[in-house]
């Protein structure tokens, strides 16, 4: 598997995009995550959008972070925050997202960002393993969905390791 760098608009990334979104609504029973997510917010040095092929140059996974700062909606001053984490279903298993997941960890630290933070729900129990035993912890709310009952967030110091 190959990960690299790519802009958050690039038809690989929209197209992957599309099926979390699709993943999401029928998940949750609605229209997926309307977080707004602007390319820009995913340019560095402010944030990273990487993306994961396979052998055949198919794209099979994808992750992201954004700079945020504290704005009224739980966000701390040097969050970084994961955004648009997934793996397509014939790709899960093989350590994806956790390679994923490190190398955006790295990536926000060398930044100067504090904290990685994160939101999911509670429909993604393979998500919370993940984060869970990538040492996040639980959090305050914060977000759009800081508000919903099936909304967890979790986040993981960057600064001192």
């Amino acid at each position: 598997m190959i990960i690299r760098p790519m802009p958050f608009d690039h038809p690989d990334a929209v197209k992957l995009n599309d099926q979390v979104q699709l993943e999401y609504a029928e998940r949750y029973d609605g229209d997926g995550d309307d977080t707004p997510l602007d390319p820009p917010m995913f340019d560095p040095p402010r944030g990273l959008y990487l993306m994961a092929y396979d052998e055949r140059e198919r794209p099979v996974a994808t992750g992201g972070w954004r700079a945020m700062d504290e704005n009224g909606e739980g966000y701390a001053d040097g969050d970084a925050e994961l955004k648009r984490m997934y793996v397509v279903p014939e790709a899960r298993g093989l350590g994806l997202a956790r390679r994923i997941l490190a190398r955006l960890e790295e990536d926000a630290r060398a930044a100067g960002r504090r904290r990685m933070c994160l939101e999911t729900g509670t429909k993604q129990p393979e998500a919370i393993s993940l984060y869970l035993s990538s040492g996040y912890q639980p959090c305050a709310k914060f977000g759009l969905y800081r508000f919903h009952e099936d909304s967890r967030c979790f986040a993981k110091l960057l600064t001192g390791q």
